[in-house]
């Protein structure tokens, strides 16, 4: 197996939006994620705008969206930062749901350098 390039971090948006779906989706979902974690696959985990990213998931005929970004302030340790998610219903995510993690990711860093 590939070296995992990065871990993943949930901020309590995205773990109420797992713990909200149902048990087989958030487990694809997970594995997804694990997946995107040793491999560059733009079908799991790609960037939409600035410096905001995606975890993608297709399930029984559901899209699933984790919005992220990174966290490369430690050398040693890469985070990705999962948001919150949505279920996406439309080709575009709304831009709505990007600012609302830009500003958690805004948010984020605030209190980091605290």
């Amino acid at each position: 197996m590939d070296e995992l390039k990065f871990r993943v971090d949930f901020l309590d948006d995205a773990k109420q939006f797992l713990d909200s779906i149902d048990e087989k989706s958030r487990e694809k979902i997970i594995f997804n994620i694990w997946k995107s974690k040793s491999t560059n696959d733009k079908k799991l985990f790609k960037k939409l705008h600035g410096e905001i990213w995606e975890f993608r998931t297709k399930y029984n005929k559901t899209y699933f969206r984790l919005l992220a970004f990174w966290d490369k302030t430690d050398k040693e340790d890469t985070i990705v930062v999962s948001t919150h998610g949505i279920i996406k219903k439309t080709d575009k995510i709304p831009k709505k749901e990007i600012e609302k993690a830009e500003r958690f990711r805004q948010q984020y860093f605030n209190e980091k350098e605290q």
